[in-house]
């Protein structure tokens, strides 16, 4: 079950980062599509990942979506990368089951 999960939120973090991304492709308009997006983004950080790390990670999201110029940033797959690969095999207390 754990495997699945994580399969399941690396592929949505790199769903998520793509549309995070996706501001660049239209010039102008992009960038007032990331004050729609800074705000989605940091809530679904915090629901993927449970915890203190997950709303310091929202915030951290938050923050890059909203500068123009930072959504290049891969936010999501860093979480991603912290939580399955350098973090303790004891201290994740991340993952919300369902």
């Amino acid at each position: 079950m754990k495997d699945q999960n994580k399969v399941k939120y690396l592929f949505l973090g790199l769903l998520f980062d793509g549309i995070g991304m996706l501001s660049f492709m239209i010039p102008g308009i992009g960038e007032f599509s990331d004050v729609l997006w800074a705000p989605l983004a940091a809530w679904l950080m915090t629901r993927m990942y449970k915890g203190s790390s997950g709303q310091l990670a929202g915030i951290v999201t938050f923050i890059e979506e909203i500068i123009p110029g930072l959504d290049l940033i891969p936010s999501f797959t860093l979480m991603w990368l912290y939580t399955y690969v350098l973090s303790k095999p004891g201290s994740k207390k991340v993952i919300k089951s369902k």
